[in-house]
């Protein structure tokens, strides 16, 4: 088959074993391939055929301007997350590439994990747990450490998409006093500009996407706007508040504690600083990684390859790009 008749080529970037992939996607009708091997040569050979791309969530391919080039006929790219850093939205968008994202699918549990992990330091919980492991009775240790009710403090959230708006609602019903700062001011809810907001919370969590405009946002300059003994819940992307900074902002004790789920280098290397901090809550990367959110994002995911497929737009363009696909 040739021209409007061939199948679309649907190459799949996310470290995923091959068989698992065809069985997702080779129902929709497209003709599935991996990269033969997962490096920048690797994934620039697989790109040559590629009509359609469902993006590699690690990062480790990258969609650069570099592989946007080796990508002649590539069409549309769908992100199985909802960030969408790793792509070059600046080189896709001239080529006429549309990229969609997996908005929502893990709002919940991303929100869910920034209460828990804020409920985590509140109370000192893996600080004790890691005593209690060593032999250790911390039970006055504790009290001193840290251990402050949840519902009588001030939450403030960096950012107001799914994500965000979720993690509001949460925090308000535990009682807390919430204030947002969001890029768009939303008709409900406390908005606050960035550093009033920063100097007025008690918590501090942050849902934002790392873009040319957020990135260094939470520079040493502003954590140091915080209260003294604040808390940091970052769920969104490491560059947004480098790691540095945080580091620097803990020894200072501007920051009592951070809960962090994301860093400047992933993963974050065996000997870095921040994995000895005993203030610090560490996880790699997996606030969204939940049963439900992975079925969200496999459904949003097969969605949008079937309504290429099937001549229908696409839903959660992040780009100006058409979202009705058509070949290249």
């Amino acid at each position: 088959m040739t021209g409007s008749d061939a199948p679309w080529r649907l190459l799949a970037l996310p470290p995923l074993g091959e068989e698992l992939v065809r069985d997702i996607f080779r129902p929709l009708g497209a003709e599935v391939s991996v990269p033969a091997a997962r490096d920048r040569d690797g994934l620039h050979a697989a790109l040559a055929d590629a009509d359609l791309v469902v993006g590699d969530y690690t990062g480790t391919l990258r969609l650069d301007a570099a592989a946007v080039a080796a990508a002649p006929n590539l069409a549309f790219v769908q992100m199985p997350s909802v960030g969408v850093d790793s792509c070059d939205l600046d080189a896709l968008t001239a080529a006429g590439v549309a990229v969609a994202n997996a908005a929502g699918a893990n709002a919940r549990s991303v929100a869910e994990w920034a209460l828990a992990a804020t409920l985590d330091l509140s109370r000192s919980l893996t600080w004790v747990d890691r005593l209690m492991r060593s032999g250790a009775w911390p039970q006055l240790e504790a009290a001193a450490h840290g251990a402050d009710e949840l519902g009588n403090r001030r939450v403030g959230v960096l950012g107001m998409g799914a994500i965000g708006t979720e993690a509001v609602r949460l925090f308000e019903a535990f009682g807390c006093s919430v204030a947002y700062w969001s890029r768009r001011r939303r008709e409900t809810g406390v908005f606050k500009e960035i550093d009033e907001l920063l100097a007025t919370s008690d918590v501090v969590v942050v849902c934002l996407p790392l873009t040319r405009e957020t990135r260094g946002l939470l520079d040493a300059g502003r954590l140091a706007l915080l209260p003294q003994g604040a808390l940091l819940v970052n769920v969104a992307r490491g560059g947004i508040a480098p790691d540095d900074a945080v580091l620097g902002a803990l020894e200072s004790g501007r920051l009592a504690g951070a809960a962090l789920d994301v860093y400047d280098e992933e993963p974050l290397p065996a000997d870095h600083p921040l994995r000895r901090h005993e203030n610090v809550l560490l996880s790699p990367h997996c606030a969204g990684a939940t049963r439900q959110a992975q079925l969200n994002i496999i459904t949003k995911v097969r969605d949008n390859v079937a309504a290429v497929v099937e001549g229908r737009p696409v839903a959660n363009v992040v780009n100006a790009v058409d979202p009705l696909i058509r070949r290249r």
